[in-house]
């Protein structure tokens, strides 16, 4: 019996260890913070037991005793249990207590230590830490201890008087509170002083100020947690060497109603670019058990979707049991699939709409034709292969079924600016999941497939994507953004 404290770092997830990915992926069970980076969890297995045990200054709490509870309740079951925490699980992360819960109770402990955000952060603000001939020093604090309580851990007259910087973890609601009382102790009110918000995330940003001032300003900018504070000469070192910068999307916050399997790039490359991004699928692929036929008499062999394309390679087990008929895909998506398993279709229509490919087949001659993709599709191909004679053949691989949300979900997804949508069920799926888009949010389509199924459910995209790929769907939301920018 193993329970593994597993530092996921402080938001960033290249900031993760190699360590900490490997127990996510092998792990029966994880308990997991709210202040873990986004898609922290997508390496984890499909049966894995997922349990948010997470607290948010401010906001919904869930005990630290029910936490302990499922601690030992995972921990004596068995199984490899993951308990992971934002940040690293021994700097104000409760890890210390955590553990000495689960060795009094005979249950072996492992620790992975995370990145830390009081270093992270800063770091990602352009203020280290220490510097020569600055600061020497470093002390983290937690913002948490109220400086005008009668009893106290922090002493704060002896913390004003630090040589060093000061790292103050949270504690954006007494900021006033923590400044003041430094001040008082003996820090010069004029020192350098900045507050930097979601630490290494892609919309992070930065007030700076002096420490008489960075409370108002803070207040001012409407910063909220998760959120550090660095006081000291080094903190001045802000606007000589910050490097990172918001990307475009800062600010927005995007709902991506892929399927789970297929939502991890889309929304990497959504928060890369600064978005907030909301993960609400409303639809799984469920495979099928099926068999691939001899193909050698088979003039065409057509794929209509990328996770038919990903799923008939893995049905074939080898790309050159494909070989002998002509291969036909539908758009560049489910070229791009097919290409990452080995095998180049030879007609690749523009647009990835059924009646793009139709036109493409027009000139060539097909005797016999295999059609793989979902169980149900539309059957625009497959009637038009007919009409001109050609032996048609149904390969399905695959089923869509709903996934349901929770209300947490249907509540971020419902506070976005932007919906996006992939697919015509993922429209039918998401709707029925958490009802229309709310009044203001913007509705971003894949192509014309999907674009006609919002319109059946009486709703009307705001954007649709020229080129129906992921790539092109966040073209078209970047130029909604921002119209007439080239990024």
């Amino acid at each position: 019996m193993t329970v593994h404290l597993v530092g996921a770092g402080p938001g960033d997830a290249g900031l993760m260890t190699v360590r900490a990915l490997e127990l996510i992926a092998r792990a029966d069970v994880i308990l997991y913070d709210r202040l873990i980076p986004d898609g922290a969890l997508d390496g984890a297995r499909d049966d894995a037991l997922l349990i948010d045990v997470g607290k948010v200054g401010g906001g919904a709490q869930i005990p630290q005793q029910a936490t302990n509870r499922l601690l030992l309740e995972h921990g004596r079951g068995g199984g490899e249990v993951v308990r992971l925490k934002g940040g690293d699980p021994f700097v104000f992360g409760r890890g210390g207590e955590e553990a000495q819960l689960l060795r009094r109770a005979g249950i072996d402990v492992s620790v992975v230590p995370g990145v830390t955000a009081g270093v992270a952060a800063a770091a990602y603000a352009g203020i280290p830490v220490t510097q020569r001939g600055m600061a020497a020093a470093v002390a983290f604090v937690t913002g948490h201890e109220d400086p005008e309580k009668d009893e106290t851990q922090v002493d704060w007259r002896a913390l004003a008087a630090f040589p060093g910087t000061l790292v103050f973890y949270m504690g954006v609601r007494r900021l006033d509170r923590i400044a003041a009382q430094l001040v008082a102790g003996g820090r010069p009110a004029s020192e350098p002083a900045a507050i930097i918000e979601r630490g290494t995330f892609a919309d992070q940003r930065t007030v700076s100020g002096t420490l008489a001032e960075i409370a108002a300003r803070a207040g001012d900018a409407g910063v909220r947690a998760p959120a550090i504070t660095v006081v000291g000469p080094v903190a001045a070192l802000h606007d000589e060497l910050a490097w990172f910068h918001a990307g475009p999307l800062a600010g927005r916050s995007v709902v991506v109603t892929r399927a789970r399997a297929q939502s991890s790039a889309l929304a990497g490359r959504l928060r890369a670019l600064g978005a907030r991004v909301v993960e609400a699928p409303a639809i799984r692929i469920e495979p099928l058990e099926t068999r691939l036929p001899e193909l050698a008499g088979f003039d065409l062999l057509c794929v209509t979707s990328p996770n038919g394309a990903r799923l008939l390679l893995e049905t074939a087990r080898d790309a050159r049991a494909l070989a002998g008929p002509a291969i036909a895909a539908i758009g560049p998506g489910t070229a791009d699939a097919l290409r990452a398993g080995g095998i180049e279709a030879d007609i690749v229509p523009p647009r990835a709409v059924a009646e793009s490919l139709v036109d493409a087949l027009a000139e060539r001659a097909i005797a016999r034709a295999l059609i793989a993709r979902a169980e149900q599709a539309r059957d625009v191909l497959p009637e038009a292969l007919r009409e001109r004679g050609v032996d048609v053949e149904i390969l399905p691989l695959y089923r869509t079924v709903p996934e349901s949300l929770d209300a947490a979900a249907r509540e971020a997804a419902l506070a976005a600016d932007y919906v996006t949508f992939t697919s015509a069920s993922s429209v039918r799926f998401y709707v029925g999941a958490a009802g229309a888009p709310a009044d203001g949010q913007r509705i971003v389509s894949i192509g014309p497939i999907t674009s006609d199924a919002l319109r059946e459910h009486g709703l009307e995209p705001h954007v649709e994507a020229q080129e129906h790929t992921p790539d092109g769907l966040l073209a078209a939301l970047l130029a909604d953004v921002a119209p007439g920018q080239l990024f």
